[in-house]
């Protein structure tokens, strides 16, 4: 129970390390420098006003200074962030399992965010987890190197294959590259099985939400959705409950 605790605690902080990420990567600035700041009236933010989850309560989502809304995704990280480190504990408990599918969540939650807001998949954050992915391949005991390069093939040469085809059929991109350096990602970490039932899980609720939209704003087809963040939960949750989906799956084929 104590250890679950300072996961959760732990993950407070890193989601406020992840909203850094997301704001300044896509924005081409350092992690580092300068201090953070609101980004309409540029003031410093204090450290009593940068405590997760509780300053954003407290401030009502709101700069304090000239009062510049915060926006909720924000807040939104800061909670998701220790909650899924704490669902990653209680299914791999402590280990570098754990740190491992740790790291590879935190890319999830920075690579959706990021796309829902921009529209863009950063190789700053895609490539390195590729390469993570891969040396992390030769530590583990439920996937090799060379099933990992063939998650990474599958994951990533799926949206290859449907890139090439729709840009082929219409002139123009369906998806972009960035979808495709992400489920390279994917693949390398979650093998082969898993990266297929990420794309299936993202393409069902891509398309759950591409109808609601069409209906409910009254969008044409032409509507571009971030496929990013659609891929980012599935993966999480191929990560997580993958095993037991496809054991679900195969239980409903017995005998064969």
């Amino acid at each position: 129970m104590e250890t679950l605790i300072v996961v959760i605690l732990f993950g407070l902080i890193w989601g406020s390390f992840l909203n850094v990420v997301i704001y300044r990567v896509p924005a081409g600035m350092s992690l580092l420098w300068p201090p953070s700041a609101c980004p309409a009236c540029k003031a410093r933010i204090r450290p009593y006003d940068n405590i997760p989850v509780i300053s954003f309560l407290v401030l009502g989502g709101k700069c304090r200074r000239c009062g510049a809304k915060i926006p909720i995704s924000y807040f939104l990280v800061e909670l998701l962030t220790p909650a899924a480190l704490a669902v990653l504990y209680l299914r791999f408990s402590w280990g570098w399992t754990f740190v491992a599918a740790a790291l590879f969540t935190s890319a999830l939650i920075a690579l959706g965010v990021i796309d829902f807001r921009h529209k863009i998949l950063p190789d700053k954050i895609t490539f390195p987890g590729i390469v993570l992915s891969l040396v992390f391949s030769f530590f583990r005991a439920d996937l090799t190197f060379p099933q990992a390069l063939l998650g990474a093939a599958v994951g990533g040469g799926f949206l290859l294959v449907v890139y090439g085809a729709y840009y082929l059929l219409r002139k123009k991109e369906g998806l972009g590259l960035g979808d495709v350096t992400m489920m390279l990602m994917v693949g390398a970490f979650l093998g082969w099985m898993n990266a297929l039932l990420t794309l299936i899980l993202a393409s069902v609720a891509g398309a759950v939400v591409g109808i609601l939209i069409m209906v409910l704003r009254k969008k044409n087809l032409q509507y571009m959705l971030p496929y990013g963040s659609f891929l980012a939960p599935a993966a999480f949750v191929a990560l997580v409950w993958g095993s037991r989906i496809w054991a679900a799956y195969f239980g409903l084929f017995p005998g064969r």
